[in-house]
């Protein structure tokens, strides 16, 4: 039996613990937990006092590792968040002070608050796990995992993120309420409910790098290659659809259906593994046309859209 397997009960104890601050959100607490072991960036989206902010801290609590806050605003600057260099009267030379960027975990608090030049400034950082400043090149430590919120009704003073930028995201996921037992439950036991402050690590930082490299070991047959392509080609075709998923959007499909499997304590994908994850990986990541949108309703119209094409799109058996 491979390892993939028998890590399986140490990350349901990392979404056991994660829960007991994050109240009746299961779905949402192991789709983070899929980004983070698949290394790739989460965006959480939806109002406020859902529990945006406290799963990305609680996610962090959990790993022995670092973690930093950056709370976006319209007056943030690219150097608050990469550092900046300081020059050192004594050496008579630049010394480079290092930004919040450099941690295992940041938070990018309501990102879309903040202006396109700044929003710009987490690309590189996204894509290559370093960031460039005055010439220098400086890699960002390992594991590294950005999780950004925004709240999608509130307009006044935002900066809706461009596609490049969305793009680099592996994952999109909505909190949503909770039910009415979970809420209830919150309500009953709020004066009792743990501190996310109080969350004990799980794993370490060198624990995830090695979940990570398994999960590059997770098998993906040619049959579901293939049906990741033909659900991507689809997207590409459809007439309610501007821009259709990218190869980038291909290869995160079949990464976050890696990190599912193994969350999951399989050496293998499913089929259900891509369907369960074609909504939080390429909803994001396709334009709707402008025919058959709204401005405030093209998430949820990418989400219907996408469902309809799972419909038309043959499983493989």
């Amino acid at each position: 039996m491979t390892k993939t397997v028998v890590a399986e009960p140490k990350i349901r104890q990392l979404q056991t613990a994660i829960e007991t601050v994050v109240r009746g959100k299961p779905d949402a607490v192991k789709l983070a937990l899929v980004c983070l072991l698949a290394e790739g960036h989460l965006l959480i989206e939806d109002v406020p006092g859902v529990g945006k902010t406290t799963l990305a801290h609680s996610l962090a609590r959990v790993f022995d590792c670092t973690f930093r806050r950056i709370q976006f605003t319209s007056d943030l600057l690219p150097s608050d968040i990469l550092g900046v260099s300081v020059f050192n009267q004594t050496g008579q030379s630049f010394d480079f002070r290092r930004g919040p960027i450099f941690a295992n975990i940041v938070l990018a608090d309501e990102i879309n608050r903040t202006t396109p030049k700044t929003q710009s400034a987490l690309l590189e950082a996204m894509s290559e796990g370093r960031v460039s400043v005055d010439s220098q090149t400086h890699a960002l430590p390992k594991p590294f995992m950005v999780v950004a919120t925004q709240n999608p009704v509130e307009h006044h003073g935002t900066y809706p993120l461009p596609e490049s930028q969305l793009d680099r995201f592996l994952l999109r996921i909505k909190m949503g309420y909770p039910d009415n037992d979970a809420e209830k439950d919150i309500l009953r036991r709020q004066a009792r409910l743990p501190e996310v402050e109080n969350l004990q690590p799980v794993m370490r930082a060198e624990d995830i790098l090695e979940a990570q490299s398994l999960v590059d070991r997770v098998r993906v047959d040619e049959s579901l290659l293939d049906y990741i392509m033909a659900i991507v080609e689809a997207t590409r075709r459809s007439e309610f659809l501007l821009i259709g998923a990218s190869p980038r959007g291909s290869l995160a499909l079949r990464r976050a259906a890696q990190g599912l499997a193994y969350c999951e304590g399989r050496d293998y994908c499913i089929p259900d593994d891509v369907k369960r994850l074609v909504v939080p990986v390429l909803a994001h990541r396709v334009v709707v046309s402008s025919k058959y949108s709204s401005p405030y309703k093209r998430s949820e119209e990418a989400e219907a859209i996408l469902a309809e094409i799972l419909q038309s799109v043959e499983i493989p058996l």
